[in-house]
C-alpha cells in the first residue's frame, strides 16, 4: 500500500506540472522551456511506472511463479514481456 500512496502522490505532482505547462503555452513561453517541463513530466511518469512495476513483481509475479498453476505463471510472465515490448515502441 505504501508504494501506491507514493505513486498517487507523484501523480498529483505531475498533474500540477501539466497545469503549469498548459499555462506556459497560454502565456507563449519559450518553446525549449516548455519542452524541458514536458521531459520532466515524462520522467516523473516513468518513475511512477517503475514503482508500480516493482510492486507488481514483488507481489503478483512472485505469487504466480511460486504457485502450482503453469498457465498463471505463463500469463504473468507474458504480461511483463508485453509491458517491456510496449515501452520500447514509445
Amino acid at each position: 500500500m505504501h508504494d501506491r500512496s507514493e505513486a498517487i502522490h507523484r501523480l498529483k505532482i505531475v498533474e500540477g506540472h501539466i497545469r503549469g505547462i498548459q499555462k506556459m503555452l497560454e502565456e507563449d513561453a519559450y518553446c525549449i522551456d516548455v519542452i524541458r517541463q514536458i521531459q520532466a513530466v515524462q520522467s516523473s511518469l516513468n518513475k511512477v511506472s517503475t514503482l508500480l512495476l516493482e510492486q507488481h513483481l514483488n507481489s503478483c509475479v512472485i505469487t504466480a511463479v511460486q504457485g502450482e498453476d503453469p498457465k498463471e505463471r505463463e500469463r504473468v510472465l507474458k504480461e511483463i514481456s508485453d509491458v517491456f515490448e510496449a515501452a520500447t515502441r514509445v
